[in-house]
């Protein structure tokens, strides 16, 4: 448990901590648009003089993109050390005549703060900078180490970083990597996340004559290009939902026996979950349960589709070209290298004749799994019980966070991620909100989880 006079201090500072986190959130740190370069490099900024002026020894690391912001604590000998991960960047904010207030206007409402990031990821990240801070702010030495790396591209797959690592690992040596990027399993229920689905992500063209035709002069006698790319796409999945590239289950990891126990207590129904996101039925393939294809089964999903007379009223055309962003969620041991070339092929093999596909590969990165022995999820869920007054429960997530595996592969380290977010917090969605209440509880479980991991012996 963290000290008394810190978890006074904590709720004395909540005011405090609330107005830190909408002076961040006004900063619009879209790393994507190239407009708003300058904002993003200014949120980078923000968190480097917040750490500075908290007493932290801080550098702001160029890279060929957005900055990395790396900060520590002094070290403890003979403790454990921790390395705290976070982003300051920020998703696109379209469609914006869907927001209620201002994507960076941030406004309370119902115990929400609703603004572009106040769940991904800039309030999750700041409930362990002021927990650190206030832990300082006590004069009260912190029982370990604490190092923050904190950058600017994971909305767009932290491609600097990843290329960076390596050269940075002993600077980040540690222990144990602590995220909050993720949610909890439900209101009132927090959760250790222990597993993430891994991604590949591709766009595909198809283009067909050289320019968009009439459909009644030549319409059956061309191939059209829209046609063709669903036809593919057809191809690509059946109608139970199992996808049918080549070899694409070949390495899936099955659920142990352990693990499919633990999803089979969580609470809710198929039928609640449906009801939640607004769809009359569930779909995919039915030899699993809803929570094991959302969480440990590997997918391949239409994420756009385009092709011709997108306006109001008529036009009667075969289209020029058709277009496709797809990607596929992996699950722990598929090679996204090793997809992505299946895939290309496969593709190769349905494309109709009559048309030509450029097909382009954007970013991918594995599945990772933590090991549920480890101290450190022990230190993590006694930490998350004090602060939330409930024990967590152990869960995967079917989204995927590209650097978690490369710190595992890099740094030798377990990795917690601890989400202190909801399921219907609109990450990347119009009205993104935070939960205030556990805002609060979230930074009260990392002051608590200091003092638990302070108490994991250096040899475990």
């Amino acid at each position: 448990m963290a000290p008394n006079d810190l978890m006074q201090r904590l709720q004395a500072s909540a005011g405090q901590f609330e107005e830190d986190l909408k002076e961040w959130l006004r900063i619009p740190s879209i790393s994507s648009d190239p407009a708003r370069i300058q904002e993003t490099h200014a949120a980078g900024q923000w968190v480097a003089e917040k750490l500075r002026g908290g007493g932290l020894a801080v550098e702001m690391i160029e890279t060929a993109g957005h900055p990395l912001i790396f900060a520590s604590t002094p070290p403890v000998p003979g403790a454990p050390i921790a390395l705290v991960y976070g982003h300051y960047d920020v998703q696109p904010v379209e469609p914006l005549d869907q927001w209620i207030s201002g994507p960076f206007d941030p406004q309370v409402r119902d115990g929400n703060i609703y603004a572009r990031g106040a769940t991904d990821d800039k309030g999750q990240v700041l409930t362990h900078i002021e927990s650190v801070l206030a832990w300082l702010a006590t004069g009260e030495p912190l029982p370990i180490q604490i190092k923050f790396l904190i950058e600017g591209e994971e909305e767009v797959g932290s491609a600097n970083l990843e290329n960076l690592l390596a050269s940075m690992a002993e600077r980040l040596a540690c222990d144990v990597v602590v995220i909050s990027d993720s949610s909890q399993y439900a209101a009132g229920q927090p959760a250790i996340t222990y597993g993430l689905r891994g991604i590949a992500t591709f766009q595909v063209r198809i283009d067909g004559p050289k320019q968009d035709l009439h459909s009644g002069s030549f319409g059956g006698a061309v191939t059209n290009p829209a046609i063709a790319l669903c036809q593919m796409i057809s191809a690509a999945i059946d109608a139970n939902g199992q996808v049918q590239i080549p070899g694409f289950y070949d390495a899936c990891r099955p659920l142990s026996d352990l693990e499919r126990g633990q999803l089979a207590e969580l609470p809710g129904t198929d039928a609640e979950f449906a009801a939640s996101i607004g769809v009359p039925a569930l779909g995919g393939d039915q030899r699993f349960t809803a929570l094991e294809r959302r969480w440990s089964r590997p997918t391949f999903e239409v994420n756009g589709l385009t092709s011709g007379h997108q306006g109001d009223g008529v036009k009667t055309i075969v289209p020029a070209t058709a277009s496709a962003k797809i990607s596929f969620r992996l699950v722990p041991d598929q090679d996204p290298q090793q997809i992505s070339d299946a895939f290309e092929a496969f593709f190769n093999q349905v494309l109709p004749a009559g048309v030509r596909l450029t097909f382009t590969r954007d970013h991918a990165a594995p599945g990772m799994l933590s090991r549920l022995d480890s101290p450190f999820m022990t230190a993590a869920s006694q930490a998350i019980e004090q602060a939330f007054g409930t024990a967590p429960v152990m869960i995967r997530e079917g989204g995927s966070i590209p650097i978690v595996t490369q710190f595992q592969q890099v740094l030798d380290a377990d990795c917690l991620l601890l989400g202190w977010g909801l399921n219907d917090d609109n990450a990347h969605s119009p009205n993104e909100k935070f939960c205030l209440a556990d805002f609060h509880k979230g930074i009260a479980a990392s002051a608590c989880l200091w003092a638990e991991i302070g108490k994991v012996s250096k040899s475990s």
